[in-house]
């Protein structure tokens, strides 16, 4: 074998071997959370790393304590009513911004774009003050409404639009579509591979959301999984068996939406326009 020949070898040992460890440490704490179900508190303090016998006092105790049709269907509402007025506005806005020209479009595009390194901290307050002159104070409105315009997600749309095929919308004009028309019966289904990778980002970044919902819902009827989830983990006593089951359901829903859109969400990362 050729000094070469060697080095090459080594190094793809040295990729592998640190692609591999990335790849424990990242499914680590899943595993570690799914072990801890079927554990009891006193083994999850511990940090017992083997499977137990707890897994059905843990579920009954979880499912006794919670009531989880209530809290997961108030997760999955906020969710999907949040991630389909995401994508329609943002994408709307992103289209626009890449189609239409004007004078101000750069200088209003600039200005939403620095609106990203304004930290959410610093919003809450004018938020909150916000939704209670509208009444919305306790309502899952009040969740969704400061989230159907992200700035982030109209950049990523209006940077994917770039590899729109304009002759498309040439040729749909030419045709008399309109403009409206033209979004949702050509551009829509042509970057679809967009939508979904944008559809998984928003849709996690719903369902995982804690601090804003943490603020404005107030009651036990209107809270979503994570906070009855983080509610479990404080109280005087918690049970982290129950909390391991409680985590371990709130994990399925974007493991199942990540796992059916995994394809379409690196074509749609990387820019590919079918």
């Amino acid at each position: 074998m050729t000094s070469y020949g060697f080095k090459q070898r080594l190094s793809s040992a040295v990729v592998y071997i640190f692609l591999g460890l990335m790849a424990f440490l990242s499914v680590f704490p899943f595993l570690w959370m799914v072990i801890g179900a079927t554990n009891t508190t006193s083994d999850i303090i511990k940090g017992r790393m083997s499977f137990g016998e707890a897994l059905g006092a843990n579920a009954a105790t979880f499912f006794t304590q919670v009531n989880a049709p209530l809290i997961f269907w108030n997760s999955a509402k906020i969710t999907i009513i949040a991630t389909v007025l995401t994508l329609i506005i943002s994408s709307l806005a992103g289209y626009g911004f890449e189609i239409f020209a004007s004078r101000l479009r750069e200088k209003l595009y600039n200005l939403m774009l620095l609106t990203l390194m304004i930290p959410f901290a610093a919003l809450m307050i004018p938020l909150f003050m916000l939704m209670g002159k509208f009444g919305l104070i306790n309502t899952h409105i009040a969740v969704v409404l400061p989230t159907v315009a992200s700035a982030f997600i109209v950049f990523y749309f209006r940077q994917s639009t770039k590899a729109f095929p304009h002759e498309l919308r040439d040729a749909a004009r030419v045709d008399g579509l309109k403009e409206w028309q033209i979004f949702f019966l050509i551009y829509m289904p042509v970057m679809r591979s967009t939508y979904a990778a944008a559809f998984i980002i928003v849709f996690m970044t719903a369902w995982n959301n804690y601090l804003w919902p943490l603020i404005v819902l107030q009651s036990n009827e209107t809270k979503t999984i994570t906070l009855v989830i983080s509610s479990l983990g404080s109280a005087y006593y918690p049970d982290y068996g129950a909390v391991m089951i409680g985590t371990v359901l709130a994990t399925i829903p974007t493991l199942f939406v990540f796992f059916a859109m995994q394809r379409q969400f690196v074509e749609g990362m990387l820019g590919s326009v079918k």
